[in-house]
């Protein structure tokens, strides 16, 4: 069978599912049936194909028919133009992210700084951060034991071992360090709205990551309160939030002595970063 037809076939078969990336998805798992680059089956659409990879290629549509995203699929999702390894124990990152580690850059670039990343997941923020940030240094942790094992090997494969490290630790056992930078993408989704989320989230990415309590703000409170103790005086907290949280967000930053610095938006104008300072 030709490339052209496998990648036909496999876009059909996840349009009948309902998948709107039909298409592209198909490209991108037979370029990781075939071990090559899409752009080099989209010119190569007549070669024809063994059935050991078309068998590989159709196992890996059978799972993204289900709904399974394509990261899992994979393996692997592209974050700050690096590739991390991402699994069922990790939240997969997302672009809007990317935009908080962007402004996290241009506010530190020219300084060295202590950077704590709270329920870092993948690793994928802190490790972006320092990649940027060459004589800076910084530590993260999770609850989950194997989060933490995914992001050692992110960190092991990015080279940022003497940099950076990774513990499974909870909020309440950071106690003596005090940082120059603390950035926390923590889950702020109602538990009432979890049943709601797109059918790809709900069923495959860890509901610790996402379930923010009845009202989101559980984790975001404790992030907060936390943060006042282990920041520097003028220390810098960078928190990813919901679309509909800034106003109540802001108002617990306030209550807690820090002040709004900087805001940012996602792609559809929606704040989802606030970045604040500790005050005196």
């Amino acid at each position: 069978m030709e490339i052209l037809e496998l990648i036909n076939n496999g876009s059909k078969q996840l349009k009948d599912k309902n998948i709107n990336s039909h298409k592209i998805d198909s490209e991108i798992l037979l370029s990781e049936a075939l071990n090559q680059t899409r752009e080099k089956i989209l010119i190569n659409l007549d070669k024809k194909i063994d059935s050991k990879k078309i068998s590989n290629f159709y196992k890996f549509i059978e799972r993204r028919s289900s709904k399974e995203p394509i990261a899992y699929i994979l393996k692997k999702k592209e974050f700050w133009s690096k590739s991390f390894l991402v699994d069922y124990n990790t939240l997969i990152p997302r672009p809007e992210t990317e935009l908080m580690v962007e402004k996290i850059v241009k506010i530190f670039k020219t300084k060295n700084i202590y950077v704590l990343d709270i329920g870092t997941g993948t690793g994928c923020i802190l490790l972006s951060i320092l990649s940027e940030l060459k004589n800076s240094k910084g530590i993260g942790i999770d609850i989950s034991s194997k989060t933490i094992k995914t992001a050692n090997t992110n960190l092991k494969k990015h080279k940022l071992t003497q940099r950076a490290k990774f513990y499974r630790r909870s909020l309440d056992e950071i106690y003596h360090d005090k940082f120059d930078l603390i950035v926390s993408n923590p889950p702020y989704i109602k538990r009432k709205d979890l049943k709601n989320l797109n059918e790809d989230i709900k069923k495959f990415e860890p509901k610790l990551a996402l379930d923010g309590g009845n009202d989101g703000l559980d984790v975001i409170r404790k992030v907060i309160y936390k943060s006042k103790n282990i920041l520097k005086i003028k220390g810098m907290l960078a928190l990813e939030i919901g679309n509909e949280q800034f106003k109540k967000v802001s108002k617990i930053l306030e209550s807690n002595k820090f002040k709004t610095r900087y805001l940012v938006k996602d792609y559809r104008e929606n704040i989802r970063c606030i970045l604040s300072t500790l005050e005196n």
